[in-house]
């Protein structure tokens, strides 16, 4: 009997030069293994195709939203599987999307800051690089933009024309189709033909009834109105082709929608994506149960369980250092009880939040409670709703829950989703709610130590301890990351209690860098807090020689903004120095910057300082050449 070939042999057996005989004993071979109809009775390979648009949620006719104007996702809804609970994981698009490429949480790869660029241990594989090896052709149409380093070659087509259409005859195909419509920057642009009417919107009660917000948010379901007809075109494609019937297809958002608020931020509205599936009748086999047309289901998914979950669907058992849970296919796990969000550096602007949801509540667990949700960022600026919103804030004329972005954020936030679908009502402090606040505490803190969650480290000194490592590797060292000693210091200092000073100080001389930087945090917080604020000014003072850059930071801000004129002064011109990337390096001038910024420097404070510095250094990839000149911007106007 002759030997069947295997998937990946189909895959790679053309390529070859081979002699006229070969290729006609190839064809022999690879057709009843590669052909979509293959005449042995083997069940082929489901070909997959993802549909994504970006900066939305589900704000769908499907989802209820009876303001939204969105046919054909609603047909494809109609006939698929529509998921009410999923997470993005990352509120915004280059750390979602290295979540789904690699099936693992970006905190665990160090690659969860906006715009990053990190190596991979050789463990982790992409999942175009496992379809490939299953005999796929793999196409991304067409956005990259991914925070870790890609081997050359991932994908068979990476561009705006890549299509299924140039596989092989019978080759299985793997393609996404990314529609780019509803982005941020697409409902600011003007002039715009208007779909929806303004009027008839629905303002969600954090933000103003303001005439831009109000063009804005109905801008945004213009854009979402467009999306959905571009899906519908793709979807025709495939109808058109004769695929429909042997193509699972995936539809989702790839984050919340890019209004304020939304985009960046751990709440439903930044983390909450629509996802569509369809598998057609024929591959209803592969589910544990089959799928009735129109069905939901509320089961916790987010975007680290996708890999997972293709894989199953394909027939393959996911590999065991993936950090999702397949919920399709032959190797469904059971229902899990949470899902995770993570926030840290966005853009020029360093934050660190984490997330987590169970079917009732939501937790944020914010460890820069000394930084405003709000805090300025250059591209979210360029939208109207945001700078009306600020100005009003400014002007005193918003309520307590429009004006909670642009205050300090509390250390926790816990809300109920059924009763207060927008989060604005925070429970933290209800007694009647600490049993359901500590038990979802304790989640997050299990789960940031299940899987070495790297945001505890300064983003420059994960670099720097990683060396030649992928920085995952260097986070499953005790000696390099003890994250259990990390952590109870960082909470410490970040969840502050009544007279807790003197048991934080405890720390500012221990040797880990990681364990002094949270000290210095935490000083900060409670000098801005007037929480025994001499104290911790004078404790900070001793911490502005540290050898550490990312502590020296914190502790000069302290000093800065609340100590005496002639240490302020002093304070100033450490982060003056620190802030020049040929001194120190690109990522401590941004930490630099960003403290520097918190002070509020006159240009007579800062004279010439600033002038002339670079963007980066070549040590860096070009995706960090934006923080330095953004920060920057934030000195020009100042004043005398």
């Amino acid at each position: 009997m002759v030997r069947q070939l295997s998937s990946r042999q189909c895959s790679l057996f053309p390529r070859k030069s081979i002699p006229l005989v070969g290729a006609l004993l190839a064809i022999l071979l690879i057709q009843p293994a590669c052909a979509q109809n293959t005449r042995l009775g083997a069940s082929p390979r489901p070909n997959f195709l993802w549909l994504t648009s970006e900066d939305n949620g589900p704000e769908l006719g499907c989802y209820g939203d009876s303001y939204a104007n969105t046919p054909n996702i609603d047909a494809l809804a109609a006939k698929s599987l529509r998921y009410i609970n999923c997470w993005s994981n990352a509120p915004v698009c280059a750390p979602a999307r290295t979540t789904l490429l690699t099936g693992m949480y970006p905190t665990s790869l160090g690659a969860q800051h906006m715009r990053s660029h990190v190596r991979l241990p050789p463990q982790v594989q992409l999942y175009p690089q496992l379809f490939h090896e299953m005999g796929y052709y793999c196409t991304n149409n067409s956005k990259e933009d991914y925070n870790v380093e890609t081997p050359e070659g991932v994908w068979d087509e990476s561009s705006n024309k890549a299509h299924w259409r140039k596989r092989r005859a019978g080759q299985p195909f793997f393609a996404v189709f990314n529609s780019t419509i509803s982005h941020e920057s697409k409902l600011r642009t003007r002039p715009h033909k208007a779909i929806h009417d303004p009027a008839k919107v629905t303002i969600p009660p954090y933000h103003p009834d303001a005439p831009e917000v109000r063009q804005d948010w109905a801008q945004y379901y213009d854009r979402i109105t467009e999306m959905d007809r571009e899906v519908g075109q793709i979807l025709q494609q495939l109808q058109d082709d004769g695929l429909a019937d042997s193509t699972i297809v995936f539809y989702y958002g790839d984050h919340g929608s890019g209004m304020p608020r939304g985009k960046r931020w751990l709440y439903e509205s930044g983390l909450r994506v629509p996802l569509i599936v369809h598998i057609p009748e024929r591959y209803q086999s592969l589910l544990k149960e089959k799928i009735a047309a129109g069905s939901t289901s509320e089961r916790l998914v987010s975007f680290v369980d996708f890999m997972p979950t293709l894989l199953s669907l394909a027939g393959e058992r996911p590999a065991a250092i993936l950090q999702g849970k397949a919920f399709l296919g032959k190797y469904a796990t059971d229902v899990p009880e949470y899902i995770y969000g993570f926030r840290d550096r966005m853009d020029e602007r360093y934050d660190m939040s984490r997330a987590v949801r169970d079917q009732k509540f939501l937790y944020i667990r914010n460890f820069y409670p000394q930084r405003p949700q709000g805090t300025f960022l250059d591209y979210m600026f360029q939208t109207p709703t945001t700078r009306v919103w600020k100005q009003l804030f400014d002007a005193g004329k918003l309520d307590a829950a429009q004006s909670f972005f642009w205050k300090t954020k509390p250390a926790e936030e816990l809300y109920d989703l059924e009763a207060d679908p927008y989060q604005i009502k925070n429970l933290a402090g209800n007694a009647d709610q600490q049993a359901t606040l500590e038990r979802l505490r304790d989640a997050t803190k299990q789960w940031m130590f299940r899987i070495k969650d790297l945001g505890l480290l300064p983003e420059g000194r994960m670099l720097e301890l990683a060396g030649e490592d992928a920085p995952y590797t260097m986070g499953h060292d005790a000696e390099r990351y003890p994250i259990e000693k990390i952590y109870p210091v960082a909470d410490l200092a970040t969840r502050p209690t009544q007279g807790d000073l003197n048991e934080l100080t405890k720390h500012q001389v221990d040797p880990n860098q990681a364990v002094r930087y949270w000290v210095a945090c935490g000083l900060l917080l409670r000098a801005q807090e007037n929480q025994q604020r001499d104290q911790a000014v004078k404790t900070a003072g001793g911490m502005t020689v540290d050898p550490s850059p990312y502590v020296r930071c914190m502790a000069c801000e302290t000093v800065a903004r609340y100590g005496k004129p002639m240490d302020r002064k002093l304070a100033l011109d450490a982060l003056l120095n620190m802030s020049d990337p040929r001194i120190t390096n690109t990522l401590v001038a941004v930490a630099a910057l960003n403290s520097l910024d918190w002070c509020d420097p006159t240009s007579a404070e800062i004279g010439q300082r600033l002038q002339g510095l670079p963007a980066n250094v070549p040590t860096l990839s070009k995706r960090y050449d934006t923080l330095i000149p953004k920060l920057l911007k934030r000195f020009e106007s100042r004043v005398p």
